[in-house]
C-alpha cells in the first residue's frame, strides 16, 4: 500500500519533467545557472558523508535533484526537492534497489547524507538543479571509500627445501578485507625481493585478488624463490602496503619465518674433543670425545674409524657425530678417522678427515739407589739415577727438602758428611701435558761415630758461683746410629730430636751448683756403635753457704734496732700531753696546775714502765738535785 508522500510524488514527477523539458529547449537560459559540489570526497568506511550541492543562484522556484550513476553509466534518482519559501521541502528518496541500510537522507540544505559509508557507496552521485527560465545544471561528485585491512598473515613452507631444486614455493602472504586491494611485497634479510610475475627458474611471485561478500577484497601473494646455502640462517618476511583518505598510506609486516634447507657437504672437521693438550695429548686413563662435523643439511651420518695395518676398523656409526674412548690406555694410540656418508655431495668434496691420537703415560719411577742409602762419614763420591717409563719423554729433577740441586736423571752426591743426610726426591713431569707428574724418594744414611755440641755456662768471674745457685746444662750431638746422650751426674732429660733439624738430638740437665761440682766438673757423652765423644762443664770457684749467712745475721740485727726505735716512739706518744716529758727538770718543782706525782711511801709511776731513772739519787728528791723524767 503506497504512502500519501508516495501518490504526492508521484503526482508532482509530469510537472517538473515537463519543466525540465522547457528549460532545455533554451540554451541560452542554461548558460545562466551552475551548481558546486566537491569532486571528490574520501572517507574510511562506516564514517558519515555529506555531499554538498550549492546552486549559483537561487531563483523563487527551482527543484534539485540527486542521481547515482551505475557501473552500466545509467542514471538512478536517489532523492529529488524543490524550493518552497525559504526552505526546501524534501520529496521522497527513491532507494537504491539493493535495499541501502540506513537510506539515503537529505539535509535542509539539499545535501545528500550518508550515515554509514560503505564500499559499494563508492560511485559518481550527480546533483542536478532545474530552475524553470534561469536553466537546468549538474555537477559530479565522486566518493571514494577506504578501509583498512587485516594483519599480514604468512604461511611458509615448513618442509624441507633443496638447494638443488629450481624455485620451489616458499610461503604464502593474505592480507583481508581492505579497500582499495592492497599491495604485497616480500623481504629477506630486510632488503626488498624485487621479483616478477612471470614464472623462471630463480624467482618470481603469484597474486590473487577476491572481492568478498561485503565488498571488500582480499590479496594473497606466493613467493617462488631458488635458495641458496646462506639462506639456512635468513629471515623472510612480507608487507602490506594500504591506501588512505588523503594520499596517505598505511603498512603491515607479518611475523618473520626462516626456512629448513637441504644442501650437500662441502667441507668436513675432525678434532679431539676434551681433554687434550693443543700438541693432540690426552692423559691416559681419560675419557676423550673425538667430535665430527660437516656442513650439509640435514646432519648426515658420520663412520667413526680406527686405521690398523692400513684397514680401517670400524667403531661407531651415529648422526650426532661423537665418539667417546672410554678410558684410554697406551695401547689406543694411533689414527683415526671420520666418514660423512653424503651422496649428495659433490665429485671434488673430501668427505673423509683422520687425525692422530697420542696417549701420554708416565710409569712409576725407579731409583737406582733404592728406598735408602747407606754411606759412611768422609767417603768418596758416587751417583745415583733416576729412570722412567714414559711418553713423551718427562723433565726430571732433584729436590732435598724442597731445595733444588740437580736437573737431569743423574744426582752427584759427596764427600759425605752428617749435613749430606736427609731424603732425596726425584721429580718427574710433561711440560706438554698438564698434571701429569711423579715422584720417587729415597733415604741418605750417613754413618759415623757421633759429633757433639754443648751449650756453653755464661762466662763468669773467678768465684761468683756461690753453692746452691742453679743451673741448666744442654749437650747436642748427631750420628748414625742415632747418638745415646749420658751425663756424669743424675736427672738428665731424655734425648729429643732439637730444632732445625739436621739429625741432632739434645738433652738437658738441671742441677744444684755444689763446691764438688766446681772442683770436679758435669761431664756430658754421646756414643753409638762407631765411637763415643765427651764434653765437660766447668763451673771454677764455688763461694761458700756461709758467706749467705753472715749476712742474714745482719740484716736481722739490722731489723731488730728498727723495731725498739718503734716502740720508744710509741711510748713518748702515751706520754703526750704531760709537762717536762721527755726532758730534764728540779726535782720538786711540778708543773703548775698538776699534782706531785711522788709521794712519800709510793712507788712511782716512772719505776713500773719499760725506762728507769738513775739508781743514785735520781729516785729521791734534794735541793738542786735533777732526775731524768723520760
Amino acid at each position: 500500500m503506497e504512502t500519501p508522500g508516495v501518490r504526492a510524488g508521484a503526482r508532482r514527477t509530469p510537472r517538473l519533467l515537463c519543466l525540465a523539458l522547457l528549460l532545455a529547449a533554451h540554451p541560452a537560459v542554461q548558460a545562466e545557472m551552475h551548481v558546486s559540489v566537491p569532486p571528490l570526497v574520501e572517507v574510511m568506511r562506516g564514517e558519515r558523508v555529506s555531499l554538498n550541492c550549492t546552486p549559483s543562484k537561487k531563483p523563487d522556484h527551482f527543484v534539485l535533484e540527486w542521481f547515482l550513476i551505475e557501473r552500466s553509466g545509467a542514471r538512478r534518482r536517489l532523492a529529488s526537492a524543490e524550493q518552497q519559501g525559504s526552505e526546501l521541502q524534501l520529496q521522497r528518496t527513491v532507494h537504491d534497489p539493493r535495499g541501502r541500510r540506513p537510506p539515503y537522507q537529505l539535509d535542509p540544505q539539499g545535501s545528500l547524507v550518508l550515515a554509514e559509508a560503505q564500499v559499494g557507496d563508492e560511485r559518481d552521485y550527480v546533483c542536478v538543479v532545474t530552475a524553470g527560465a534561469a536553466g537546468t545544471a549538474e555537477a559530479t561528485s565522486r566518493l571514494r571509500v577506504f578501509a583498512q585491512p587485516e594483519a599480514a598473515e604468512v604461511l611458509p613452507n615448513t618442509g624441507t627445501l633443496s638447494v638443488m631444486d629450481s624455485a620451489p614455493q616458499i610461503a604464502t602472504c593474505s592480507s583481508r578485507n581492505g579497500n582499495p586491494a592492497p599491495q604485497i611485497s616480500w623481504y629477506r634479510n630486510g632488503r626488498l625481493l624485487e621479483l616478477p610475475t612471470e614464472m623462471n627458474e630463480e624467482g618470481y611471485v603469484t597474486i590473487r585478488t577476491v572481492r568478498e561478500a561485503s565488498g571488500l577484497l582480499s590479496l594473497s601473494s606466493t613467493l617462488y624463490l631458488r635458495v641458496r646455502k646462506a639462506d639456512r640462517t635468513s629471515s623472510f618476511h612480507c608487507v602490506a602496503q594500504y591506501s588512505l583518505p588523503g594520499d596517505r598510506h598505511g603498512r603491515l609486516d607479518s611475523p618473520a619465518f626462516n626456512l629448513t634447507l637441504h644442501y650437500p657437504t662441502e667441507h668436513v672437521h675432525l678434532w679431539v674433543g676434551s681433554p687434550s693438550t693443543t700438541e693432540g695429548w690426552v692423559r691416559e686413563g681419560d675419557s676423550v670425545q673425538l667430535l665430527c662435523e660437516g656442513d650439509g643439511s640435514p646432519n648426515p651420518e658420520y663412520t667413526f674409524f680406527r686405521l690398523q695395518d692400513k684397514q680401517e676398523e670400524v667403531l661407531s656409526t651415529n648422526l650426532e657425530g661423537k665418539l667417546t674412548l672410554e678410558g684410554v690406555n697406551r695401547s689406543q694410540s694411533g689414527i683415526y678417522g671420520c666418514r660423512v656418508e653424503d651422496f649428495d655431495a659433490a665429485e671434488d668434496v673430501v668427505l673423509t678427515r683422520t687425525l692422530g691420537v697420542n696417549v701420554s703415560y708416565l710409569d712409576p719411577l725407579e731409583l737406582s739407589a733404592g728406598k735408602e742409602l747407606s754411606v759412611f762419614l768422609n767417603s768418596s763420591r758416587m751417583a745415583v739415577t733416576c729412570s722412567a717409563r714414559a711418553q713423551p719423554a718427562p723433565t726430571l729433577r732433584w729436590t732435598k727438602d724442597s731445595v733444588p740441586l740437580e736437573n737431569g736423571p743423574t744426582l752427584s752426591l759427596g764427600p759425605f758428611t752428617f749435613d749430606s743426610a736427609g731424603t732425596y726426591v726425584c721429580e718427574a713431569s710433561m711440560p706438554s701435558v698438564p698434571l701429569v707428574s711423579r715422584t720417587q724418594s729415597f733415604r741418605l744414611l750417613v754413618q759415623g761415630s757421633p759429633e757433639l755440641r754443648a751449650k756453653e755456662l755464661e762466662p763468669k768471674a773467678e768465684g761468683s758461683w756461690t753453692e746452691g745457685d742453679d743451673v741448666e746444662l744442654i749437650c747436642s750431638a748427631r750420628g748414625y746410629p742415632e747418638p745415646e746422650l749420658t751425663w756424669s751426674q743424675p736427672g738428665g732429660s731424655p734425648a729429643e730430636r732439637a730444632q732445625g733439624g739436621q739429625g741432632w738430638v739434645s738433652s738437658s740437665l738441671t742441677l744444684r751448683v755444689t763446691s764438688t761440682l766446681g772442683r770436679e766438673g758435669v761431664s756430658c757423652e754421646a756414643s753409638n756403635s762407631h765411637g763415643r765423644l765427651s764434653h765437660v762443664f766447668h763451673f771454677g770457684m764455688v763461694a761458700p753457704q756461709a758467706a749467705q749467712a753472715g749476712v742474714a745475721v745482719m740484716a736481722v740485727a739490722v731489723s731488730v734496732g728498727l723495731l725498739l726505735l718503734v716502740v720508744a716512739a710509741f711510748y713518748c706518744m702515751r706520754r703526750k700531753g704531760r709537762p717536762g716529758c721527755c726532758r730534764r727538770r728540779e726535782k720538786g718543782t711540778p708543773p703548775p696546775g698538776e699534782p706531785e706525782l711522788s709521794h712519800p711511801g709510793s712507788e712511782r709511776p716512772e719505776q713500773t714502765g719499760l725506762l728507769v731513772g738513775g739508781a743514785g739519787g735520781g729516785a729521791q728528791g734534794g735541793s738542786g738535785a735533777f732526775r731524768d723524767e723520760c
